[in-house]
């Protein structure tokens, strides 16, 4: 593979001018068997890049553990990048923002008292420096000075809108040096936040999705020579719950592409094709109000959620076909699609009643935070003893970030921290009742100050104005449902409930899961964890990849967290759901 060559006039490549194409691929929000067909229809749209984050939290989930296989192999996934004749810009962060949980910061540095992230604290450093020699070291061959796809690297991400400590940066650079990644290095920020973010010696890029001339000309005026490059071109937006689906017109975007190219710049989309906050995986933000994003990142994007083209993709294609030679051919056609069917969910075990088959307690004085319970994803369940009967108060002085509330297993009520709840009244049946108070963690907040975001019970809970004497802390990461002992049941169960059914497939394809009538949980096919639903929307289905299906006996697991209205059925159908649509 040819070096990038940073000059005056712009980018070279072996010595020729070269104008990168990029588009955002995330490899850990997309099933690694369907790698390959993303990576195609990225080259089919003219593209000659592929840009990706690197989810520090999913790589290193303890200090002493990290991962590269499976979907996070992202050797395999640079090479299925070259395979397909694409370059790559990796962007390592630490922080990576991303609308992904804690923005790629592992929940385990939140175990440290007083921590500051995205900052010069030892603490920080020296983990973030660990991080990268183990990220790097694998991935020395993937680098374009050793004949590698890699082109360049990213030093953090956006820091001008965080913070404006050169020495961090420069920290940062070295750190990436000394672990021998040896090619050009860039930074990316808003074009507000340019001066901030800068790191001088260092490539300087902009991110916007309009107003072109505008924002290359804030990046020429902190950057007077070399080349110019949107590192994040947003041509569509992610969603949160509450709210409605963000599409962006695929005609207004192609003609704010235009005027992007026809400047001579360097562009990446963000994104290309967003893919799916699997599992518990997806970010927030609080702007004073908590915010979780919604499971699908399909952002709108030229590839939809299961990787088929949406009308952005032609749209775009016809105008890269303007400044550069694009692949003939037509453009990919839709993915098969499983065949329609209801599928009854026959079985169910209790969550609370099937704690100890989910995790392990812990007594303390206090509830446990889950960074202190070294966790990263799921629910904490908290239990005390009732020493009263009657009227009773519970104030609870942080709730991260939901907490349903039990008395002898019935439900009394909900504290949000998205509606700033803290208190709750209930009647106590009797001395010696449990009290129960189970906690999702909805998302650690990916932006801004916000991000030092610990889960769980914070501060002091009293009942009555006095704390309770102890607690239990049970961690429940849901990462594994095999011991669960399902039962069928005459009637729905009320309450948070594992509820399992089974369905045949013959030749497994793409599918989207419709839970209608369900109100909020998770869902599980075969044990892969597709993420989070709920009733308030916009999203309404599941992306189900293909690769998870399996012909013969399929699993379904649904965990409802309150009640299924209209019976224990959901429905496989070929087609999302995203909800209503706000421009």
């Amino acid at each position: 593979m040819p070096h990038l060559q940073i000059d005056d006039g712009g980018f070279t490549l072996d010595g020729e001018p070269f104008r990168l194409l990029s588009g955002g691929l995330h490899y850990f929000r997309v099933h690694p068997e369907q790698w390959a067909d993303r990576l195609r229809k990225a080259r089919l749209m003219g593209l000659n890049t592929i840009e990706t984050y690197v989810p520090w939290n999913l790589h290193q989930p303890r200090p002493d553990r990290f991962r590269l296989d499976g979907g996070l192999d992202l050797p395999r996934f640079i090479e299925l990048a070259a395979a397909e004749g694409l370059h790559v810009l990796l962007r390592p962060g630490p922080y990576i923002c991303a609308e992904w949980e804690g923005g790629g910061l592992p929940s385990w540095l939140l175990g440290e008292p007083g921590i500051q992230l995205r900052s010069r604290d030892p603490r920080f450093l020296d983990a973030v420096d660990d991080y990268f020699v183990r990220l790097f070291t694998p991935l020395q061959h993937c680098f374009a000075s050793r004949g590698g796809p890699v082109l360049a690297v990213q030093v953090e991400n956006e820091y001008g809108a965080y913070g404006d400590d050169t020495a961090y940066l420069e920290h940062l650079a070295g750190s990436l040096r000394s672990c021998g990644v040896d090619v050009p290095l860039f930074t990316c920020d808003q074009p507000a936040d340019l001066e901030r973010g800068a790191l001088p010696g260092v490539l300087a890029t902009a991110n916007f999705g309009s107003r072109s001339a505008q924002g290359l000309a804030t990046l020429r005026a902190q950057q007077p020579k070399g080349p110019l490059m949107c590192a994040e071109f947003w041509i569509g937006w992610f969603d949160r719950w509450g709210t409605h689906h963000v599409v962006r017109d695929p005609g207004h975007a192609a003609r704010e592409l235009d005027e992007l190219l026809a400047t001579g710049a360097s562009v990446n989309f963000y994104m290309f094709h967003g893919g799916t906050n699997f599992g518990f995986t997806n970010g927030a933000n609080d702007k004073h109000t908590y915010r979780p994003t919604v499971t699908s990142y399909d952002y709108d994007a030229p590839l939809d959620e299961a990787g088929d083209p949406t009308p952005k993709y032609n749209a775009f294609r016809d105008v890269i076909a303007k400044y550069v030679s694009v692949p003939d051919g037509p453009v990919p056609s839709p993915g098969p699609r499983l065949a329609p069917r209801t599928v009854a969910l026959t079985g169910s075990a209790g969550l609370l009643a099937s704690a100890d088959a989910l995790g392990t307690a812990v007594d303390a004085r206090r509830p446990l935070t889950m960074e202190e319970l070294e966790q990263d994803f799921g629910f904490v369940l908290y239990e005390t003893k009732l020493p009263l009967k009657g009227p009773a108060l519970l104030e609870v002085e942080q709730v991260r970030d939901r907490a349903q509330v039990f008395v002898d297993g019935q439900p009394v009520g909900v504290l949000e921290r998205e509606n700033h709840e803290h208190a709750l009244s209930f009647v106590v049946p009797r001395a010696g009742s449990t009290l129960s108070v189970l906690v999702e963690n909805q998302g650690r907040v990916n932006y801004g100050q916000g991000i030092h975001d610990r889960k769980g019970l914070l501060g002091k809970v009293l009942l009555d104005g006095a704390e309770p004497a102890g607690w239990t802390s049970r961690p429940l990461p849901l990462t594994e449902l095999s011991a669960l002992g399902f039962e069928a049941a005459a009637a729905a169960p009320v309450g948070p409930t594992f509820h399992r059914g089974t369905f045949e497939v013959a030749d497994p394809a793409d599918a989207f899961l419709h839970l209608d009538g369900w109100t909020k949980g998770n869902a599980w096919v075969n044990g892969f964890a597709l993420g989070r639903y709920w009733s308030r929307g916009p999203q309404r289905s599941l992306y189900v990849p293909a690769p998870v299906l399996r012909a013969g006996t399929n699993e379904i697991v649904v965990l409802e967290l309150h009640a299924a209205h209209r019976g224990r059925t959901v429905q496989f159908r070929a087609t999302a759901d995203l909800g209503p649509t706000e421009e």
